[in-house]
């Protein structure tokens, strides 16, 4: 079929452009597959910790990406590096070098004392190249039998929405219909040492964990469970793989979630944040004797570790360098979780977390997480709810003392608003 030519306008100039946010929202439900259930607030602009729909309205952000926006939005070192690659080359692929992947990857490793990194593009990607990884491993390393490798997983977990990932996911909406699944996986209870002990067998190649379970509702493990996996993998010769793609660069307070423990995994899964919230970015971080089981052809990406990718990540990882975005989500995370200990009278069933990441769960007699979500975005402030009744709060990096207070006020009045309905 020929089409006749046409004329088009600056996207970014012209997006929204006229059009009623309903408009934008029906458009968006026509044209794309309903794979969320977003709230009605259509962004066009934003800067730092704050969001501009498009009819001018500002809202404090208080999801950030899912911590993909540790940095804020539009961090200005993010996008110097961003810009001045864009007038470079942006893209290679891997059948030749480019001059950032290699610095990207040293500096990168020198950042978590690792040895070696695989770049690729998506959260989801560094879990399914870790666990092809981690079972070459145990094949050609460890002397697993042909096809019986095993790896323990933890209920409640979310690793992604592949479909290896979700053969062993426990979430129903996730998991149903989407069979046959993949076998291999054996789950035990999040923070259960003796169970995840008895899981572990001469087959069992790796611990795949979150060291703070985001999606399920900011789940902080117990003391010493942590130390304990780390124990045991270390004993029978299993490998410790870390899903930091949510916890890790900053969002805890540290680098790593694992260093609260003082746990080393054996490899890292970076994600989210080490785009910088300009682009997808992801990485499996670890050991040089693990890593180096995958030989030329036998794993890769076309646009992992392309130079724009490169030099955004060589921008996140300076800014980590200097300590100052784990300092200040340590010292936000403290007033977040002190301000919302304060609201617990109003109708806080529990508050969990770490660092500047906190997960809320309201009395159900008041109403549901995605309730007070739609009722603290009338108040101008963004998050997001999951499972039920409960809501997750994760800032930017960023945020100042005062909009902090904005958001606990929000919070506030919403529950109120709720308790009087």
């Amino acid at each position: 079929m020929n089409h006749a030519p046409t004329q088009f306008d600056d996207p970014a100039a012209t997006a929204g452009r006229g059009t009623r946010p309903g408009e934008l929202v029906e458009t968006a439900e026509r044209y794309t597959a309903r794979t969320y259930s977003p709230l009605d607030v259509v962004v066009a602009r934003a800067q730092g910790t704050t969001v501009t729909d498009v009819e001018g309205r500002e809202y404090l952000d208080f999801l950030a990406g899912y911590s993909a926006l540790n940095f804020g939005h539009g961090h200005p070192a993010v996008l110097r590096a961003a810009r001045a690659q864009l007038e470079r080359v942006t893209l290679t692929s891997r059948a030749v070098h480019n001059d950032q992947l290699g610095p990207f990857a040293r500096d990168l490793c020198t950042l978590l004392g690792q040895d070696m990194m695989l770049p690729m593009n998506t959260g989801a990607e560094a879990v399914e190249s870790a666990i092809k990884v981690v079972r070459k491993w145990g094949y050609e390393r460890k002397g697993v039998a042909p096809g019986r490798a095993q790896i323990v997983v933890a209920a409640g977990n979310f690793h992604g929405r592949t479909t290896t990932v979700i053969s062993f996911s426990d979430d129903d909406e996730a998991h149903r219909n989407y069979g046959p699944y993949t076998p291999g996986f054996v789950t035990v209870p999040f923070g259960d040492l003796a169970a995840l002990e008895a899981a572990v067998t001469e087959d069992t190649v790796a611990v795949l964990l979150e060291p703070v379970q985001g999606e399920a509702g900011v789940i902080v493990p117990p003391p010493g469970y942590l130390p304990g996996v780390r124990r045991c993998t270390a004993e029978h010769g299993v490998l410790l793989v870390a899903d930091e793609i949510q916890s890790g660069l900053g969002r805890t307070g540290r680098t790593l979630a694992c260093e609260h423990e003082g746990v080393e995994a054996d490899l890292y899964l970076l994600g989210k944040a080490l785009g910088g919230g300009v682009l997808p970015v992801s990485a499996v971080v670890g050991r040089a004797d693990v890593l180096s089981v995958l030989r030329p052809g036998q794993h890769g990406s076309t646009f992992g570790g392309n130079p724009l990718a490169g030099a955004v990540g060589r921008a996140v990882v300076a800014l980590l360098a200097t300590g100052e975005p784990q300092q200040r989500a340590r010292v936000m995370g403290e007033k977040l979780h002190a301000g919302l200990a304060e609201l617990a009278p109003l109708g806080l069933a529990e508050v969990r977390g770490r660092g500047l990441w906190a997960g809320v769960d309201i009395d159900p007699r008041l109403g549901t997480g995605r309730e007070c979500c739609e009722r603290l975005a009338a108040h101008g402030i963004l998050a997001k709810d999951t499972h039920g009744s409960t809501i997750r709060l994760s800032p930017p990096l960023v945020i100042t003392d005062d909009e902090l207070e904005r958001g606990l006020a929000a919070l506030a009045a919403v529950l109120r608003e709720m308790a009087r309905r």
